[in-house]
């Protein structure tokens, strides 16, 4: 219960803060667009601009970490996509939506706050490694999944333009390859400058988390239910315990182990239906998924942290 009140609970009243401000018309629909609009292609790019840029990144990013971490993913991903078209007959293009949904965890606007919550600042080192590659390697397989089962016939050359194009435009990305530039380069930036991007970043997880929870008011729970309670199953249980599994065997410390079963554990992200929305596929179920699963992240990822000590 103490995990509960002092961990979950205070980044969830933000997020359900935030949603009853939009429910109760105290803060505008347009506002809340404006104010994701600001962290998601401001102030968490420059939040995760700076931990990539300061990071140790030999130290860092680990095979271990990151093949535990994306094995799990890749495993929910397929589970996903064969489970719905399999166990619930929707086509291919539904099916490589549903599996984005058991792919694409919340890893920042979730993972981040419960984790620094739980185990500290430090603790963050192995969020960020993850982080770092979610997007590129998320949207890759995402996209191309959908592009081959589409049957539009795309040579290798223009496929591989459509999914490095629309990599390479989300805010988080470019971010993250500045940091990684920055980091490799060693170019010391003038302090006005890291000053500045440290105020912008400071603010940018609870404010995202407060939109966060006006965003979920847009959504509704439609769609086919068992469909949605099997992407929560497979989001909120079958990834974490994967990388429970695979991280066992790969000799991660304390702190990366904690980091990557917790931040597997999170809910599916709103990427999952921005994917949905992209191609116009399984929107409803996508949508209904990223509400449902926010919920019972408060009560699920307290098992995890009761499990992970």
């Amino acid at each position: 219960m103490s995990i509960l009140l002092q961990v979950i609970l205070p980044v969830f009243f933000v997020v359900g803060f935030g949603y009853l401000a939009v429910w109760r018309k105290w803060f505008s629909d347009a506002g809340v667009g404006a104010l994701m609009a600001f962290t998601q292609n401001f102030a968490i790019p420059c939040l995760l601009f700076r931990a990539i840029s300061t990071l140790d990144l030999g130290q860092t990013f680990q095979p271990g970490l990151l093949g535990s971490f994306y094995i799990g993913a890749i495993a929910g991903f397929g589970l996903g996509l064969f489970g719905a078209r399999i166990l619930f007959k929707r086509s291919w293009e539904d099916s490589v939506a549903i599996g984005f949904c058991c792919l694409f965890s919340n890893t920042v606007l979730l993972g981040l706050p419960i984790t620094e919550r739980a185990y500290g600042t430090e603790a963050l080192t192995a969020n960020f490694a993850i982080i770092a590659v979610h997007a590129p390697i998320g949207y890759t397989l995402g996209i191309a999944v959908m592009e081959l089962v589409r049957g539009r016939g795309l040579s290798g050359k223009s496929l591989l333009q459509k999914i490095v194009k629309s990599v390479f435009k989300n805010a988080l990305v470019i971010a993250l390859s500045l940091g990684f530039a920055v980091n490799l380069s060693g170019i010391v930036l003038p302090e006005i400058m890291t000053d500045g991007v440290d105020l912008l970043s400071r603010g940018a997880l609870p404010a995202a988390l407060f939109g966060l929870g006006g965003v979920l008011v847009r959504y509704r729970p439609e769609g086919d239910i068992r469909v949605i309670l099997y992407i929560c199953a497979i989001s909120l249980f079958v990834h974490p315990a994967l990388v429970w599994i695979t991280g066992s065997y790969a000799n991660l410390s304390t702190s990366d182990f904690r980091s990557a079963v917790l931040t597997a554990a999170m809910a599916p992200g709103v990427n999952a239906y921005i994917f949905a929305q992209m191609y116009g596929r399984a929107q409803r179920v996508a949508a209904s998924a990223v509400l449902i699963s926010t919920g019972l992240t408060i009560f699920t990822a307290s098992l995890w942290l009761y499990a992970l000590g």
